[in-house]
């Protein structure tokens, strides 16, 4: 059977690494952590579960994890964040894949838990992700925080049953706070690509980021919770188009 890695890179991720690093147990043939300084206990935890550890000031989160692809072991990986794991079903279709990788690259869908509940829609799920690959084949790429593995032209890839469990916000503050950081990310990344706002994208790309998440991908289906992620979703977008503006 080909060799696997598991690939997770993290920073301060005590409460979530041990979650992430099971669900590949018995699966991988390697785990290997690729940890930005952490301050708590996310080091510790790793190791204790035996996966391989590397200390890497953050570069990015595109130049990261291709940081991380890199320094894997085997040419197959599985990448992951430290706040995601595989559900059974998904644990099972990677194994079956892994017995003889006849494709370039393995999709999977994440399905995301927002404050204790399972997210279906607001354009969350299926929320398909590539993860699974071949590194020889492709690279992390996008704009920075908003990355995207792409393998190299004419790659075959099948999509896997199964869910990537997506544990996101455990309070909606904790959200806030990361739309606050994405967007300054965002909006300098998009500046350096000579990309421009004005005050026309802001409102117009606001508006039609409520209506896309809650009405045609029918947030108001998840209640309270759609709600509230749908309204910070468009205030992300104010965020990150106001924040380009103001470089301007």
């Amino acid at each position: 059977m080909i060799k696997l890695s598991a690939v997770i890179i993290t920073f301060n991720e005590e409460r979530n690494i041990e979650r992430c690093i099971r669900s590949v147990q018995g699966i991988v043939d390697e785990v290997l952590v690729v940890d930005s300084l952490s301050t708590d206990r996310t080091v510790e935890i790793a190791e204790s579960l035996g996966a391989r550890v590397i200390h890497q000031k953050f570069l990015g989160h595109i130049q990261q994890k291709n940081f991380a692809l890199a320094e894997a072991t085997f040419d197959h990986c599985i990448s992951l964040d430290a706040d995601e794991a595989l559900d059974e079903t998904l644990q099972k279709s990677v194994l079956d894949a892994k017995s003889n990788f006849d494709c370039d690259g393995y999709s999977m869908n994440r399905l995301t838990n927002y404050c204790g509940q399972w997210i279906k829609h607001c354009g969350w799920y299926p929320d398909i992700k590539l993860r699974l690959v071949n590194k020889k084949l492709g690279a992390w790429k996008g704009v920075n925080p908003h990355d995207r593995y792409e393998l190299n032209a004419g790659s075959k890839i099948q999509h896997l049953k199964g869910d990537l469990l997506h544990y996101s916000f455990y309070t909606i503050d904790e959200h806030k706070r990361q739309i606050e950081k994405f967007t300054d990310i965002s909006a300098k990344a998009k500046f350096e690509a000579g990309i421009r706002s004005s005050w026309t994208k802001v409102i117009v790309k606001s508006i039609a980021k409520f209506i896309k998440s809650y009405i045609l991908k029918r947030g108001f289906l998840d209640g309270y919770y759609g709600w509230v992620i749908c309204t910070q979703s468009t205030r992300a977008t104010y965020l990150k188009y106001y924040k380009l503006l103001k470089l301007q």
